[in-house]
């Protein structure tokens, strides 16, 4: 079992930045390191879209809308990743939810809400 819990999100104005979290809670026989994690995002009325993934290795994939702009990373350490976003634009605005997958299960977060005004 896995537990996430997302934070960070708030309201900034374009071309700014903010820092989300996302704190895992493995259950016993799960370890945080072997999880690929992720960020994905959800706007009114649109699918949930990838942001940004980071494997087990380290190794990080974006969805082209953000890429140059955010930066994912992990810190096993603290059962925690990170997405650093900088010049966020209004189209940005949407819930953002932390995913963590393990063979076949898919683990997400609440969610936290990313508001960029123009």
């Amino acid at each position: 079992q896995v537990r996430l819990v997302e934070s960070g999100g708030g309201l900034v104005q374009a071309g700014g930045s903010l820092r989300l979290s996302c704190v895992a809670s493995v259950g016993s026989g799960i370890s945080f390191s072997i999880l690929e994690m992720g960020w994905y995002r959800q706007a009114p009325g649109k699918q949930r879209e990838l942001v940004a993934i980071i494997t087990p290795g380290g190794t990080t994939n974006y969805g082209d809308s953000v890429k140059g702009r955010f930066t994912i990373a992990r810190d096993n350490a603290k059962s925690t990743i990170y997405l650093q976003m900088n010049s966020l634009k209004p189209e940005d605005t949407a819930v953002y939810y932390c995913r963590a997958h393990l063979k076949y299960t898919t683990y997400w977060g609440q969610g936290t809400q990313v508001t960029v005004s123009s």
